[in-house]
């Protein structure tokens, strides 16, 4: 089974205006370093979007919006200590699941 092409278009997008540092939702946030420098912030946010994340049963996507609104506050929090998440972070939210096997399946 392959991913659909809503989700597709949904992580393309988010990955996009997350890596050309213009997403609407960070706007005056100077989060880019973060790429170079401390990745693991970059790591969580996505996996924060990819745990977050909805698909009905023909895989269109549900909650794009909130996914993305979930991972820059977990960006925005991290450069901006003043910042609260609301409603704050669940811990089914924040888990980092395990890499794929190092060899392809196929």
């Amino acid at each position: 089974m392959k991913l659909s092409h809503s989700f597709s278009g949904a992580l393309r997008t988010f990955a996009y205006f997350m890596a050309s540092g213009t997403h609407y939702m960070l706007e005056g946030i100077e989060y880019l370093s973060l790429y170079g420098e401390e990745p693991s912030a970059i790591e969580q946010a996505f996996a924060i979007y990819a745990n977050v994340i909805e698909v009905d049963e023909n895989g269109t996507v549900l909650n794009a919006k909130y996914a993305e609104k979930r991972a820059t506050q977990y960006i925005r929090s991290y450069c901006d200590s003043a910042f609260e998440v609301e409603p704050p972070f669940e811990d089914w939210e924040l888990v980092l699941h395990g890499p794929p096997p190092l060899k392809d399946r196929i």
